[in-house]
């Protein structure tokens, strides 16, 4: 009967010890979590690549184009989202050292500043509505409603993701670390975002 286990094994001085995520079934395999955020953040980036050319393409077209004034609470918006990244940056560094509790605190502050970038985009939209700015008014403001929309609800499923940090009794390092980049990427979309309103209005 041909034998199983390969003749290395007898030639082997040392005794290689498995991570223990592979041991545990209940415990997801090392890099899951990486190639979950490549293709998460893969996915939203062609989408809003897609929104972006469309908005450009859309923009040279001057029929029925009439830009609307940026409320300027999205420059509060901008400096928020930045501030949280910053800060979930500090958490995740904090929580590789193993000051877990420091950077459980860090993670809360995280949580309240996207609540509060949030609430700046509700504020931003309902100065628009005031200003009788509306998401069928023209293509430019239903491109405003859309990116800012969609981005909100890509940040909702960031905070969600920090509050699966806060409520696991002992994350691993590499779910922190990705969630950490997935803010990372959202921070940087919305400056892209806001860019491209800002210099097409």
């Amino acid at each position: 009967m041909a034998r199983l286990v390969s003749d290395r094994a007898e030639r082997t001085a040392g005794v290689t010890v498995l991570p223990a995520s592979l041991d545990d079934p209940t415990k997801a395999p090392a890099g899951l979590y990486r190639v979950g955020l490549l293709s998460i953040c893969g996915s939203i980036f062609a989408f809003f690549t897609a929104l972006i050319i469309a908005y450009l393409w859309r923009a040279r077209t001057a029929p029925f184009w009439d830009p609307i004034t940026l409320p300027p609470t999205l420059w509060l918006s901008t400096v928020i989202i930045l501030v949280s990244s910053g800060v979930f940056e500090a958490a995740r560094r904090m929580f590789g050292r193993g000051n877990h509790r420091g950077a459980s605190r860090l993670f809360v502050v995280t949580g309240c500043l996207g609540a509060a970038f949030l609430s700046s985009q509700i504020t931003a939209w309902r100065e628009l509505v005031r200003a009788g700015a509306y998401l069928s008014q023209n293509p430019h403001s239903s491109f405003f409603y859309l990116f800012t929309g969609l981005h909100a609800l890509h940040l909702v499923g960031g905070v969600i993701a920090l509050l699966v940090l806060l409520l696991r009794k002992n994350p691993r390092r590499e779910l922190v670390d990705m969630v950490t980049y997935y803010w990372h990427f959202l921070g940087v979309l919305w400056v892209v975002l806001f860019g491209t309103l800002h210099l097409s209005s």
